[in-house]
C-alpha cells in the first residue's frame, strides 16, 4: 500500500503538493485527476522516489521511497513525456530496463512490440507522440514491477489504443495484482478502470473516494410526478441538483436505493426509473457540494 501523510512540497515560492493525506490500496487503479499546475506529476514523482517531500512522508509498504532502491525497483514512472536514450532503438531501450528491473519481461516485451506494430529496430526518436506513449507504457508493463505511475498516458493515444492499453492494465491487476496510479486531467479517460479518484486542486486533495462507494450513495431518477406535485414536495429525500423539461424532472439524490424508491412510488409517478450516474455527473454532485465547479476545474 501506498501511503501518503501530510505529504508536502515547494518549489521556491510555489507550494505544489499541499499537505496531501492518501492511501493507494495494492490491486486497485487509482485515479488522480486536476487541472495542470495541480501537483498531479509532483505528487506521481513522490511517489517513485523522484523527488524527496519538504514536508511529511510516503512510503510504499511502510518504506520511505526516496533513495530507497529496494523500495525504487517495485516502482516504474512513466511521464508525460516518456525519455528515452538518444539515438536509442526499442530493443536498445528493452536491454537498458532489464539492467535494472530483475522482473524485466523481454519475452512479452518483444511479442507485444510485434503486436502493436512497433519496429525494434526503429530509432525512438523517430517515432510518433502516440507511438512514444505505447512503447513506454509496454515498458512499464514488461519491467514487472508492482506499481506503475502514470502521467497523463492516454493522451496522444487514439481511442482503440487507449482501450487496448486499459486493456493490458486490467491484466495485469488481474494474474499479478499490479497497482497502476493514473493522473489525467479528464474524468472521461478514468471512467472504466479506476477504483479510487483522488481530485487535486492548488496542490490540495479535495476529494478521494472510492467509486463503488460513491456510486452506492448517489442517483440520478427520472420522472413524471402527478400534477400539483412538485421536487420541494418530495420529504425525505436528499434531492442534490433539480433539471426539469416540461414534465420530465431530473433529479440527483443522495442516499440509499431501495429507501429512496420507496419514497418516491408513495407519490405515485407517472412515470418513474433510476439511472447510472457517469463519473464525470458524480464528481459535479460530490464537488458542487464542497463549493468547486469541476467543470471548470476539470474539463
Amino acid at each position: 500500500m501506498i501511503k501518503a501523510e501530510n505529504l508536502t512540497k515547494r518549489f521556491y515560492d510555489t507550494v505544489a503538493v499541499d499537505h496531501i493525506h492518501a492511501e493507494i490500496h495494492n490491486g486497485s487503479v487509482f485515479g488522480l485527476i486536476g487541472t495542470n499546475g495541480a501537483g498531479k506529476s509532483t505528487f506521481l514523482r513522490m511517489a517513485a522516489g523522484i523527488l524527496k517531500p519538504d514536508e511529511g512522508s510516503i512510503t510504499v509498504d511502510d518504506e520511505t521511497v526516496f533513495e530507497n532502491t529496494k523500495v525504487k525497483a517495485r516502482c516504474f514512472y512513466i511521464p508525460d513525456e516518456p525519455y528515452f536514450l538518444s539515438n536509442g532503438t526499442a530493443e536498445d531501450m528493452k536491454v537498458f530496463y532489464q539492467g535494472i528491473y530483475p522482473k524485466f519481461d523481454a519475452a512479452r516485451f518483444d511479442k507485444l512490440l510485434k503486436n502493436f506494430e512497433l519496429e525494434s529496430r526503429r530509432k525512438v526518436q523517430t517515432f510518433s507522440k502516440g507511438m512514444k506513449k505505447q512503447l513506454a507504457v509496454l515498458l512499464g508493463i514488461c519491467a514487472g514491477t508492482d506499481y506503475l505511475f502514470c502521467d497523463e498516458t492516454f493522451d496522444g493515444l487514439d481511442p482503440v489504443m487507449r482501450q487496448t492499453v486499459k486493456s493490458l492494465f486490467a491484466n495485469d491487476i488481474d494474474e499479478r495484482n499490479l497497482t497502476p496510479v493514473i493522473a489525467s486531467h479528464n474524468l472521461r479517460e478514468l471512467e472504466d478502470i479506476c477504483d479510487h479518484v483522488g481530485l487535486l486542486h492548488k496542490g490540495g486533495m479535495l476529494l478521494s473516494k472510492d467509486l463503488d462507494d460513491m456510486k452506492l450513495n448517489i442517483h440520478k431518477i427520472q420522472c413524471v410526478l402527478p400534477a400539483g406535485v412538485g421536487s420541494s414536495d418530495l420529504q425525505g429525500i436528499d434531492i442534490i441538483k433539480t433539471e426539469q423539461r416540461g414534465s420530465l424532472l431530473t433529479l440527483t439524490v443522495r442516499g440509499k436505493r431501495e429507501e429512496i424508491q420507496t419514497i418516491l412510488q408513495a407519490y405515485h409517478p407517472v412515470f418513474f426509473e433510476m439511472i447510472p450516474l457517469s463519473l464525470e455527473e458524480i464528481f459535479i454532485s460530490e464537488t458542487e457540494v464542497a463549493g468547486y465547479d469541476i467543470k471548470r476545474l476539470v474539463f
